[in-house]
């Protein structure tokens, strides 16, 4: 009843909140990209997304879709991997932000480590920063990460916002600097968040630096601060702080799937990595997520 593509077609759109950028991810023209998402709510009876020329959002069908459509494409490749007798070997090696460590990310890894038991997969958790100076030192296979806004490598996996989060009983003084809570350097979100502090003309003064999610989160908990933070990843616990603490924007954040210096021993594992995050890229958020 579904086409693999449309369904494919749909999931992209679905995760970049954009049909060209859909377009561009999937070497499709965007008129064939629209395309598939009509044959797919034809076929479904159900308009999946609303859109305008500003924004595109998922309907209530759009998000029940999601899960359907993932499912019915593990099962595919599934199919297609055992019909085709083909078995995966080698070494890869995968870096990945704190930042999805308490999404679904596991879930997805342990799909992978199910369908491809030959392949030896390691597993860095780092700073983005950091992971891709790994990459680029040829330490590691493929990255799941964030990219700052002028840089355009990797294949999209989310687009998100970054917003400022803290304990809800947080409240700042104006008249004082904003105290920080932040990665070391060389930290995406450090970096973004004190450049548009300085655009502003904010003072700022530095109460936590952790090279560990979990040990920004306590500071935050405890009130000690402000965190730059991507708003579909909010831990939980922690709010965004509201607009009339008057923070400046920080703007958008890209996660994405970066290859590395090509080894032949581990191509073929990246390919099949890659395809099972952007297949799964719906899961790789934090639900339940409060003062959105």
């Amino acid at each position: 009843m579904y086409d693999p593509s449309q369904l494919r077609t749909f999931l992209s759109v679905a995760q970049t909140l954009s049909f060209t950028q859909a377009a561009r991810r999937l070497g499709l023209r965007q008129s064939t990209v629209s395309q598939h998402v009509r044959r797919l709510e034809d076929a479904a009876g159900r308009t999946l997304f609303t859109r305008d020329t500003h924004s595109v959002e998922l309907t209530e069908d759009g998000e029940a879709m999601l899960g359907f459509a993932r499912r019915i494409l593990e099962v595919h490749e599934q199919a297609a991997a055992f019909f085709a007798g083909t078995r995966l070997r080698g070494r890869l090696r995968f870096g990945a932000s704190e930042d999805f460590v308490l999404t679904r990310l596991p879930e997805i890894l342990e799909g992978f480590r199910h369908e491809h038991p030959e392949v030896d997969l390691e597993l860095t958790v780092e700073l983005s920063g950091t992971l891709h100076e790994q990459l680029a030192a040829g330490k590691l296979d493929l990255v799941l990460a964030k990219r700052r806004p002028e840089d355009p490598r990797g294949e999209l996996v989310r687009h998100d916002r970054l917003v400022w989060i803290g304990a809800e009983r947080l409240r700042l003084d104006p008249d004082r600097p904003v105290p920080l809570i932040v990665y070391p350097p060389p930290g995406i979100t450090r970096a973004l968040a004190l450049e548009a502090l300085e655009r502003q003309g904010r003072q700022w003064r530095v109460v936590c630096t952790s090279g560990s999610l979990n040990g920004l989160v306590a500071a935050a908990r405890a009130g000690l601060g402000v965190m730059a933070h991507s708003r579909g990843l909010i831990p939980p616990a922690l709010v965004r702080v509201p607009d009339r603490a008057g923070l400046p924007e920080l703007g958008q954040v890209d996660f994405v799937l970066v290859r590395g210096r090509r080894r032949p021993s581990a191509q073929g594992a990246a390919d099949a990595l890659t395809a099972a995050i952007l297949a799964g890229g719906d899961r790789l958020h934090r639900s339940g997520r409060k003062g959105l």
